[in-house]
């Protein structure tokens, strides 16, 4: 995997770092929980065992990105990019869900369909 592609798959992972720590650590706080549509502390109890749940998928595919770089080699590569497969195919079904997520789907899966194209390209 090229050095520019692996780039990508740190940006991806770190990212999904910060997803996490929002979802599974920071979502009680309302400048938090706002950022997800949340509109109130009503709401806000009622999702945050989903939000709980999902920032440890957003950190188990950070790890598996990052984790199969450090492994290195033709395995943990492919790991690193089934991570990433894993998470633009999220991204894609957060935008499809719901358009005023457009932003947040972007910024979760531009950098591993990047990560992709161009391991697929080396």
């Amino acid at each position: 995997m090229s050095v520019i592609a692996q780039v990508f798959v740190v940006i991806a992972g770190i990212f999904h770092l910060f997803v996490f720590a929002l979802e599974s650590l920071l979502f009680r706080k309302p400048s938090t929980y706002r950022r997800f549509l949340v509109k109130d502390e009503t709401e806000m109890a009622a999702a945050r065992p989903w939000a709980f749940n999902q920032g440890f998928y957003n950190l188990f595919l950070a790890v598996g990105a990052l984790g199969g770089l450090i492994w290195g080699g033709d395995k943990g590569h492919a790991i690193a990019l089934f991570a990433c497969a894993c998470m633009a195919g999220a991204g894609v079904v957060l935008v499809a869900s719901d358009r005023r997520m457009v932003r947040a789907a972007a910024t979760q899966a531009v950098p591993p369909i990047a990560a992709l194209v161009l391991a697929a390209l080396t």
